[in-house]
C-alpha cells in the first residue's frame, strides 16, 4: 500500500500500475475463473516495478536527480557527494583536502551516526559543505521496508540532522540508491528530494585508487554528480581509505577542466 501523501503525483508508471490492479479486481470479482491470468499479469507489472527500483538511476517510479541542472553545467560545476558518514577518522581528512582546494561538497549523512558525532556534522556546515538525509540506519534491505518504516527512516534521520545543523536537508539519498514504489510518496511528504549520480567508483568495493580515479573522470563535464564515500570507504594496500587518496587527485582535474566542486542546494533551486 502507498503512503498517503496529497503532495505525491504518481508517475505514468505507478497510475498505470494502479490501473492494473483495480481492473484485474473489479475482473476477478466479475469472472473469478480467470484469477491466474490476472495474478501473472499484477505479478509481471510488480515485477517491472521491482527491477527499475534496483537501478538507482531509474526514473520510472518518480523523480531522481541524475545530473545537475542545465544552467549549472554550462556554468561548468559538478556536484561531489561523499555519503555514508560522518567518519570520525575520515570525515575531518576529507574536509581538510575540500578546504585545501576551496572545493564545496555534499554529504549525504546516516542519522545514527550524525547522532553520535554531531559536532562533526556541524563542523561540514560550517566549513561551507551541505548535510543531507541517507536515511536513520542505512539498513541495506531498506527497499524492502513498508512505507510505514520508511517514512520513519527517513523521518528520523530528516529530525536528527535539522537538529544538528540547523539546516533540514532537501535531498534525500536510498541505501545503494535502491528503493521500491513507496519511497516517492514518503520523500514527498517530507519535502525532499531523491537524488542519486552519473558518476561512481564503487569506492566502498574497489580498493585500487586509480581505478576509481579513472572512473569518475572518464568523460567528466558539467552537471555531473560525482559519488564518494567517507563511511565504508575501501581501503588501498596500504590501508589508507581510497577517497582520501582519490579525492585530492579528482580536484586537481576539476581545477585543470575548469570545473567548480558546489553543493546540490547551491545548484538546484
Amino acid at each position: 500500500m502507498l503512503f498517503p501523501c496529497r503532495n505525491w503525483k504518481p508517475t505514468l508508471a505507478i497510475k498505470l500500475s494502479l490501473l492494473l490492479l483495480a481492473v484485474c479486481i473489479v475482473v476477478v470479482l466479475l469472472n473469478p475463473s480467470l484469477w491466474m491470468w490476472l495474478f501473472g499479469l499484477v505479478f509481471v507489472n510488480h515485477a517491472i516495478l521491482t527491477i527499475a527500483g534496483l537501478i538507482p538511476r531509474s526514473r520510472l517510479l518518480g523523480p531522481n536527480i541524475t545530473r545537475l541542472p542545465q544552467t549549472a553545467a554550462l556554468a561548468g560545476k559538478v556536484a561531489i557527494t561523499i555519503d555514508d558518514g560522518p567518519d570520525p577518522a575520515v570525515t575531518p581528512q576529507v574536509l581538510d583536502i575540500l578546504d585545501r582546494y576551496g572545493a564545496q561538497a555534499t554529504f549525504f549523512c546516516i542519522g545514527k551516526l550524525a547522532a553520535r558525532h554531531p559536532e562533526l556534522c556541524r563542523d561540514i556546515v560550517r566549513r561551507g559543505h551541505a548535510v543531507e538525509n541517507h536515511s536513520m540506519s542505512h539498513n541495506w534491505y531498506f527497499s524492502l521496508l513498508d512505507p510505514w518504516s520508511i517514512h520513519r527512516e527517513v523521518r528520523e534521520a530528516q529530525t536528527v540532522l535539522t537538529k544538528i545543523t540547523g539546516q533540514a536537508p532537501r535531498f534525500f539519498r536510498a541505501t545503494a540508491g535502491l528503493r521500491n514504489p513507496e519511497l516517492e510518496p514518503v520523500l514527498a511528504h517530507c519535502g525532499l528530494s531523491l537524488c542519486s549520480w552519473s558518476k561512481r567508483g564503487f569506492d566502498t568495493q574497489v580498493g585500487d585508487p586509480d581505478a576509481v580515479f579513472n572512473s569518475l573522470v572518464r568523460n567528466l563535464r558539467g552537471g555531473d554528480i560525482l559519488l564518494l564515500h567517507d563511511g565504508s570507504a575501501a581501503l588501498t594496500v596500504a590501508g589508507k581509505p581510497v577517497i582520501l587518496d582519490v579525492l585530492p587527485r579528482l580536484l586537481d582535474n576539476l581545477a585543470r577542466a575548469n570545473l567548480q566542486s558546489v553543493t546540490l542546494r547551491s545548484a538546484i533551486p
